[in-house]
């Protein structure tokens, strides 16, 4: 996918995607390891979903971590929240309708190892998305069995 159209305009996955890279960009240096941490994925992860030539879309999952590591002021979120809605129509409409999400910050004891902090993190993360899995399979299962048992 090229990130422009014929008419030279950029497309708005590239637009999104240059917005992102500009925020991280202007942020401390390990912005981008610490992203990487949180949702789980590689460096090179975060490399594809910056850059504007790849057409590696970021999974809405991601937004919300992504908004909070790198610390989006109002005006940018909004920016890159209208081209994420023109390269994905419908997408953010859908998860909007989904339950309400809530943050919760834990502590951790510091492992003096970064890659065992990096696996405790990948640990927890895990933990929550299995807990949010569970109440979405029990959720689609509520109409089919009395109680809502998956």
């Amino acid at each position: 996918m090229s990130d422009q159209d014929a008419s030279g305009v950029a497309s708005p996955l590239a637009e999104y995607k240059a917005i992102l890279r500009a925020v991280i960009d202007s942020r401390p240096s390990g912005t981008r390891q610490r992203l990487a941490e949180a949702i789980g994925k590689n460096r090179s992860f975060i490399s594809q979903i910056v850059n504007p030539a790849y057409a590696t879309p970021i999974p809405l999952q991601h937004l919300e971590t992504i908004f909070h590591i790198c610390h989006f002021s109002p005006h940018e979120q909004q920016a890159f929240l209208t081209a994420y809605r023109a390269a994905h129509p419908g997408r953010l409409d859908e998860a909007e309708a989904q339950r309400p999400m809530r943050r919760l910050v834990v502590e951790l004891p510091d492992f003096g190892d970064p890659a065992l902090n990096a696996h405790a993190d990948r640990i927890i993360t895990g933990v929550a998305r299995g807990i949010t899995a569970l109440i979405s399979a029990n959720e689609n299962n509520d109409d089919a069995e009395p109680g809502g048992k998956p």
